[in-house]
């Protein structure tokens, strides 16, 4: 398939402080929740993207507040959200809010909202 017309977009924030390992399971807890999640709440978006393979695209934000803002215009847009609160069992506070999943959903409508972010 050349062309994906549906993705998942997972941000990290990058005012804190995660090793590469730790990073990863934050974005595979985050890519997990938003697919069960999406699952429910819009099965046609979410067999789209299962279907044509998956598309996921992982993106830095610089803070907290940057957190917030994506969940709230990615909810307006009907996406599926899912922040991911670490237990802080190594590396980082019990408590810590480290990303943020955003969709399945169509590639357009979450361009809207994270198309200006930088690869990680």
């Amino acid at each position: 398939m050349s062309e994906f017309r549906f993705k998942m977009v997972i941000a990290v924030r990058r005012d804190i402080k995660l090793s590469s390992g730790k990073t990863a399971a934050q974005v595979a807890h985050a890519a997990v929740n938003c697919a069960f999640a999406s699952k429910k709440k819009n099965s046609k978006w979410f067999k789209a993207w299962y279907d044509e393979g998956q598309k996921k695209v992982v993106v830095k934000i610089s803070s907290k507040e940057d957190l917030f803002d994506l969940k709230h215009r990615a909810e307006l847009l009907g996406l599926t959200t899912s922040v991911i609160i670490d237990a802080g069992l190594t590396e980082i506070p019990p408590g810590t809010m480290t990303c943020i999943g955003i969709g399945p959903g169509p590639e357009d409508t979450i361009d809207k909202v994270t198309g200006d972010l930088t690869l990680m």
